[in-house]
């Protein structure tokens, strides 16, 4: 494994649209529960302060526990993943979310939070290295482009659908109901792709002799460009976090702007990116460079944010500017997800998507520990710059991984 080559899905380019677009409504409907589950703690933060007396710290050590736990078991679970197949995977992180609320509608204090977080966090783990082994495997080459970018769509729709979901039942049944119904919800998504789980199978890579193998499981690590990989993605989150966490703190402190309009403007930036994200599905369907794609995108959305950053544009002008900065991160999403593939040896799959989108959990845990400084100091333009900064450094890792990947 001295080089990174392309992998082929094993489906082959004649298989039928139909069960092509089976296979990929079953694994978004997956990253969309996976989605919704990073925000059941977050969304109840204004509750679990005044239910509990907690602060604004003790609530954010909770989502740093939540993506640690993620992080640590996403880069393992590739493993597994390769070993046993993806579908096992899957099921198990289902059954841990169900875990997860059914605890969060009963706990009583911290700590009880705090081990909803982490077994939240634990079902979070599996599902980038078993979503992406079974579309690279079940979905015709052709229309990869498009599974990619439907993957990320509904990834968003999914951050798009929680507010909705626990302030809508919230309101009508109680926040602890609410987490019961969520846990509903999740055996109820569980029960159907269990019913279609033959759309859902994976094949490994055949186990050989111990005295037969030429290549160490981790041989993949000493290859500079899944780091390259790691860094993109690590780098890229972390603006995506300012954006979900101080976004509506600064629109308000910079601009005066109220807490509807600031919460409507995030909403504005998740839909923006899925539109984008379903454009960029076609442009990475008919792009040979994937990475190229990638940095203008992320380039783009620097510009844009850096001029959020500036404080020039004014309330509405920031709010603009802010949702359309998600159309044009969305474009390079299909590609992202292309350009890792591209870059991932044969055979290595679960591993290299763990290993490489454990640096996403990363960039969610880091990111408050540096801006929240920032914004503690009432730095809040300088949050959005910063954030632009890094996001622009991401341009160079995608960059870097498309130098780094054989033709």
């Amino acid at each position: 494994m001295t080089s990174a080559t392309f992998t082929s899905g094993t489906a082959a380019p004649s298989i039928p649209m139909k069960q092509d677009a089976t296979v990929i409504g079953l694994v978004g409907l997956a990253h969309a529960s996976s989605h919704f589950g990073h925000l059941i703690l977050p969304l109840l933060f204004p509750v679990f302060m005044q239910e509990f007396g907690l602060s604004y710290s003790q609530l954010g050590l909770l989502m740093t526990m939540f993506f640690v736990v993620s992080g640590v078991g996403q880069a393992c679970a590739g493993f597994v993943v390769d070993r046993l197949g993806a579908r096992p995977l899957m099921f198990v992180a289902l059954g841990l979310f169900i875990g997860a609320c059914i605890a969060a509608s009963f706990v009583t204090g911290y700590t009880g939070l705090f081990a909803v977080a982490a077994l939240a966090g634990l079902g979070n783990a599996t599902f980038h290295p078993v979503d992406f082994t079974i579309l690279n495997q079940r979905v015709s080459t052709p229309r990869l482009g498009y599974a990619f970018s439907a993957h990320g769509l509904t990834g968003n729709l999914g951050w798009a659908v929680a507010p909705v979901f626990f302030a809508g039942l919230g309101a009508l049944m109680g926040w602890r109901n609410a987490y019961l119904a969520a846990a509903v919800m999740y055996a109820a998504i569980l029960a159907l792709l269990v019913v279609q789980r033959e759309h859902l199978s994976t094949t490994v890579a055949p186990r050989v002799a111990a005295h037969a193998k030429t290549e160490h499981d981790m041989a993949f690590m000493k290859l500079p460009v899944v780091w390259w990989c790691f860094g993109f993605f690590l780098l890229s989150t972390m603006t995506l976090a300012v954006v979900q966490s101080y976004a509506v703190s600064i629109l308000k402190a910079m601009h005066g702007v109220s807490f509807e309009a600031a919460t409507l403007t995030i909403s504005s930036y998740m839909l923006c990116g899925a539109v984008g994200m379903f454009i960029g599905g076609f442009v990475a369907a008919k792009s040979k460079h994937s990475d190229r794609v990638v940095a203008l995108a992320m380039a783009a959305g620097a510009v844009l944010l850096a001029l959020c950053g500036t404080g020039l544009l004014g309330a509405t002008g920031t709010m603009v500017v802010l949702a359309i900065t998600g159309f044009a991160v969305g474009i390079g999403g299909p590609s992202r997800d292309m350009m890792i593939k591209k870059a991932t040896p044969k055979g290595a799959t679960g591993r290299v998507y763990g290993l490489v989108y454990s640096g996403l959990d990363t960039g969610f845990a880091v990111s408050p520990l540096v801006f929240g400084v920032f914004m503690d100091r009432g730095w809040y333009g300088a949050t959005l710059l910063g954030a632009a900064l890094v996001l622009l450094l991401s341009v160079g890792a995608a960059l870097g991984v498309g130098l780094r990947t054989a033709k």
